[in-house]
């Protein structure tokens, strides 16, 4: 009986002791965004580097080199992938994976961004579609082929890393962020699907007025939408489960959206025009925006909240 007992009370504060660790944890999370990425984080600044002087010669000589370069495609490609190799240098710290396979992903990641960078500036600053040149020669030709064939191992990058975060058991170290990164990647896989559609296209447009480039950009920016959001409500001290309603209802507004702009897009339409499908993702998307102001006014009230009694107990001190 009294082994029975000592079992039982062993038990006990193992289970104790566990949430007693979730709360510490959650407060001081042991993993911390962008913890061991340098390089990854270097690679994402690069693209800014190269978008911002990229703005700096359009401004003086225009964004348009014959016989097809785009200067401003160039700057937003560099932009884009600049803060994608951000935002997945934030959580691949969080997915959990054994130290060989991290440096993988993070290597991989960090090629493919490059020669992305290099081809979209190079090709658009000789006047050349980097990936559907018609003007170009063979070797242009070849280089848009391997840039179709990296932007389909960024597509995979983007799959096995869904896949890992979305295997990650409980305890999870920090629910809100992870919940928001896991919404993040659903919406990834339809910005991914978008890209597959362009490669089959070869081509950005999709009957009169459809631009799937507008659904490939928007899904792609759950990696920091959805993941501010969970990072925000995490910070602050509340009501758990009014934050549990916040991140759910801001992240399955955002990927509603993301679905009727997909649905939009497959009707050859352009989703700038006042019709049912984008009306409705605008609202869902009002929504989104709507929980991250709530969130924001939380965090506001709850740092406030914490630099007042850090200046009241100072003023007892001193």
């Amino acid at each position: 009986m009294k082994t029975l007992q000592a079992k039982f009370e062993f038990t006990e504060n193992r289970v104790e002791g566990l949430f007693l660790s979730s709360r510490n944890e959650f407060v001081e999370p042991s993993v911390k965004l962008f913890e061991g990425e340098r390089w990854l984080v270097i690679t994402g600044i690069l693209g800014f580097i190269l978008a911002a002087g990229i703005a700096f010669i359009i401004f003086f000589q225009g964004r348009i080199i014959l016989p097809e370069g785009n200067l401003g495609d160039a700057f937003s490609f560099n932009a884009a992938i600049g803060i994608y190799i951000l935002s997945i240098a934030a959580i691949l710290p969080l997915a959990r994976l054994e130290a060989r396979k991290r440096k993988a992903f993070r290597w991989l990641f960090i090629i493919s961004a490059l020669y992305g960078y290099a081809i979209e500036t190079i090709q658009n600053f000789r006047g050349f579609d980097p990936r559907f040149s018609r003007e170009g020669s063979v070797v242009d030709i070849i280089g848009g082929m391997v840039f179709g064939v990296v932007s389909l191992v960024l597509v995979i990058l983007a799959l096995l890393l869904a896949i890992q975060f979305f295997r990650i058991k409980y305890p999870i170290e920090r629910p809100l962020l992870m919940t928001g990164i896991r919404y993040a990647f659903i919406s990834i896989l339809i910005a991914n699907i978008a890209g597959i559609w362009m490669i089959l296209l070869q081509d950005r447009f999709t009957g009169d007025t459809g631009n799937i480039i507008v659904l490939h950009g928007i899904g792609f920016h759950a990696l920091q939408t959805l993941i501010f959001l969970g990072w925000l409500l995490e910070k602050v001290q509340f009501n758990g489960r009014i934050k549990k309603l916040l991140i759910h209802y801001g992240s399955i507004s955002w990927t509603l959206s993301i679905l009727l702009i997909g649905f939009q897009t497959l009707l050859d339409r352009t989703v700038f025009e006042l019709t049912t499908l984008p009306i409705i993702s605008g609202i869902l998307l009002l929504v989104w925006l709507g929980t991250v102001i709530v969130a924001s006014v939380l965090f506001i009230k709850d740092w406030r909240t914490k630099a007042l009694k850090t200046n009241y107990v100072s003023s007892n001190q001193g």
